[in-house]
């Protein structure tokens, strides 16, 4: 009898272990039919991203871009996964005063329509701005906002929610943010792996959080390109910026901070 329940015990323990692992598996694989993965990076090995995939975005003056540097300590593949960090700059040969990890995929992949979602775990501190983002490789319609911006995720200091985003003439110069709703912020788990996605398609953009829609931001009837730019190709970027006019004054108490990337997976439709 002490055998027999002993087998039947370590069974259920097993189907549990099976069971758990099928729920992980499926909420992280949500809604992929009809989808062929055709890009990705699962940042297997150590050192530096895969330069046939990324490459480091350079130091410019807007906020997200002015204190991007090429360091491994700010940009980093181990165990698994890709961390994205903004720290105090401890270079005797560079005058910024902090230092911040931004790669891109610019002239190295760039796609239109599609799926894109992206396994991240964000750092909280004053002053932390990791952001999940595309731009347009060849800016068909002209410089921002005229090409367009997708913003899959972008995050602020300590905050519980992220905010997903889409940029245009017709919404940044034309001021109309309401018709069609261009912009909104979702509950996230802070601390843990989060999916963010988007589903871009000839006529709308769909932002997801961990499965859920959240936004849906629609091609306007007879639509130019001042709505709807977003008919052209557009590369993916990954950052870890600090401080700027929207993120407010960076706490050096609060850093380094990081975002921890486990996977990035793009798709099409079959």
């Amino acid at each position: 009898m002490q055998k027999l329940y002993s087998g039947t015990k370590v069974c259920i323990l097993l189907l549990i272990v099976i069971a758990t692992t099928m729920a992980c598996k499926t909420t992280e694989e949500h809604s992929l039919d009809g989808w062929q993965l055709i890009w990705q990076d699962e940042f297997t090995g150590s050192g530096q991203p895969d330069t046939n995939k990324w490459a480091f975005a350079p130091r410019r003056s807007p906020d997200w871009a002015r204190f991007c540097t090429e360091s491994r300590e700010t940009v980093e593949v181990q165990d698994g996964k890709l961390y994205l960090r903004g720290m105090p700059n401890s270079s005797e040969t560079d005058t910024a005063k902090y230092q911040t990890g931004c790669i891109h995929t610019k002239n190295k992949f760039a796609f239109k329509y599609g799926k894109v979602e992206i396994k991240a775990k964000l750092a909280e501190g004053k002053g932390s701005w990791p952001a999940i983002w595309m731009m347009p490789q060849d800016a068909t319609y002209g410089g921002w906002p005229r090409s367009g911006e997708i913003d899959i995720m972008e995050h602020l200091n300590f905050d519980k929610k992220v905010y997903q985003t889409v940029h245009s003439s017709y919404v940044d110069l034309q001021n109309n943010k309401d018709d069609p709703q261009y912009s909104t912020t979702v509950s996230m788990q802070p601390g843990e792996f989060n999916v963010f996605g988007l589903e871009w398609y000839p006529d709308r953009l769909e932002f997801f959080v961990n499965g859920s829609k959240t936004l849906t931001y629609p091609r306007k009837p007879g639509a130019d390109s001042d709505q709807w730019p977003f008919d052209q190709q557009f590369y993916l970027i990954l950052d870890q910026a600090l401080g700027g006019s929207w993120v407010g004054r960076i706490d050096d108490e609060d850093l380094p901070v990081e975002m921890a990337v486990d996977w990035v997976r793009v798709y099409k439709n079959k």
